[in-house]
Order: C-alpha cells, then structure tokens, then sequence
C-alpha cells in the first residue's frame, strides 16, 4: 500500500488464500530517482512495456556508494586459522521439517580433542526496505516464537534453489501489494551465526507501483508506512530488534 500520508496509521491486508508464487527476481541497475506514480501504470502505456526482471548474483550488484571503505584487513581477519578452525568429524541429522533441520555435530578442535555442537540448518530468506517521504514500509503481525506483537520489513523464506531477489519480489507483493521495477541488494544478515547456517538477504526496492496483497493462507499482516525517524528511536528503544529490519532502517538513514 501506497502511504497516503496519515503518519503512523496501519493498512489493513486482506488475506486471499494461497500465494501465486509468480513474482520472477529483479534486475540490478544503477540507482536512478525513484518514480511514484499515483496507481499502477498499465502495461503497454507510454514509457514502454514493463521492464523485465533479470536473475543476478546479489552480492556482486552493490552499490558503489557502499564501496569507499577498504576491506583489505577485513577479509584477511576472516580467512581460516588452524589455530581455531573445527572440523566436523560426524554429523547426524535429528529431526527435520518444511522449515529447517536439526543436526548435531562432532568436531576437531585445534587442541586435538573432540566437542559436540549443536546447529540448526535453513534456507534462508530474503527482505525488502520500501522508502518513500522519508517513511518505511513495514509489516505487522504476531510472532509465535516470542509471543508478541512485531514491526518488520516485508521478508520471507527462499524455496530450495529459489534466487533470493525472486524472494524478495514476491513477498513485498504478497505481504503489501507492492511491485518494484527492480530491487537493489544491500546486505546480508545472519540470524543466530553461533547455532544457526540462516541468513536474510536484504533489498532496497525502487520504482514502487500499487497492487494486490495476497498473503499466505493463515498469515495475518497489517502495512503501517512509518517515518525513518520514528523506527530508528523504536530500534533504541528495544522496541524493533528484528535484525534485517534494522539493517534496513540504517540503508534508510543513510540513503534518505
């Protein structure tokens, strides 16, 4: 949903059943100004036919203004050490589902005795930051897990070999109704590094055009569009601590 300017005020979704699963990944261009028009453009109409996604490698596609650092010394600190390296010895899987798999480990340690260790394995996923008039896109509902309450960017998990800018299109669709004309990554998050493989791709979406929401059947979400401002004093408030939204919410900060 478009924000139609009433600061803080949520957007109801409606829940319409099972998602199409249709969206195809988006191309990675320049960064040029984005374009909000007052309701979807047809295809067809002028300006030309709509432009045609196109599968990247996203973490080859970032932008150079996040470039002017060195990472020289950083890229060395992460290379291997054998002085601390583990190597997995045994690896048994104990209990999997639609979701994730639970394994439990034994491994080398540099001292040459033996540890166990255990890890959960995912897919992953992707998010998307929508920005428009200094206000974020972002999705409520009630997360389980921690029983309350949440606000975060529209995200989703990849399907097995699913391209993660595919991802992220079609969860910004199908949580908010929105289409982007291409998406622009701009980093990765991992969840839990200790226990945990997952990791969260994140987008910035550019060329915003309304559509349709179309939720998961069962998933119950509102769109509230928030200024940058209010969600980061929330992120310092202890109020959002949803990692990949807070990756997002500093892109916003930094690239009003």
């Amino acid at each position: 949903m478009l924000p139609d300017h009433t600061e803080g005020v949520p957007q109801q979704s409606k829940v319409d059943g099972q998602s199409t699963h249709r969206s195809s990944g988006p191309s990675f261009p320049q960064r040029q100004p984005l374009v909000w028009p007052d309701r979807p453009r047809p295809v067809g109409a002028t300006g030309g036919e709509e432009p045609q996604r196109v599968r990247q490698d996203a973490e080859s596609q970032r932008p150079s203004v996040l470039r002017r650092g060195s990472t020289a010394r950083i890229r060395q600190l992460l290379q291997d050490d054998p002085a601390m390296v583990e190597v997995v010895r045994t690896s048994i899987s104990r209990w999997k589902n639609r979701i994730f798999e639970a394994r439990t480990l034994q491994v080398g340690l540099p001292d040459g005795s033996v540890d166990g260790r255990e890890i959960v394995l995912h897919l992953g996923g992707a998010g998307v930051l929508a920005v428009q008039d200094g206000r974020m896109c972002l999705v409520r509902q009630y997360r389980a897990a921690i029983g309350r309450m949440t606000l975060e960017i529209p995200a989703g998990k990849l399907e097995p070999g699913e391209d993660p800018s595919e991802c992220a299109a079609r969860e910004l669709q199908e949580e908010t109704g929105l289409r982007a004309e291409r998406l622009e990554f701009v980093a990765s998050s991992l969840s839990a590094p200790g226990f945990s493989n997952e990791k969260t791709r994140v987008f910035r979406a550019w060329g915003l055009r309304r559509g349709d929401a179309c939720p998961d059947e069962g998933e119950y979400v509102d769109v509230a569009w928030l200024p940058v401002a209010d969600v980061m004093a929330a992120i310092h408030e202890g109020l959002i601590e949803d990692g990949k939204t807070i990756v997002a919410a500093y892109d916003a900060l930094a690239r009003p």
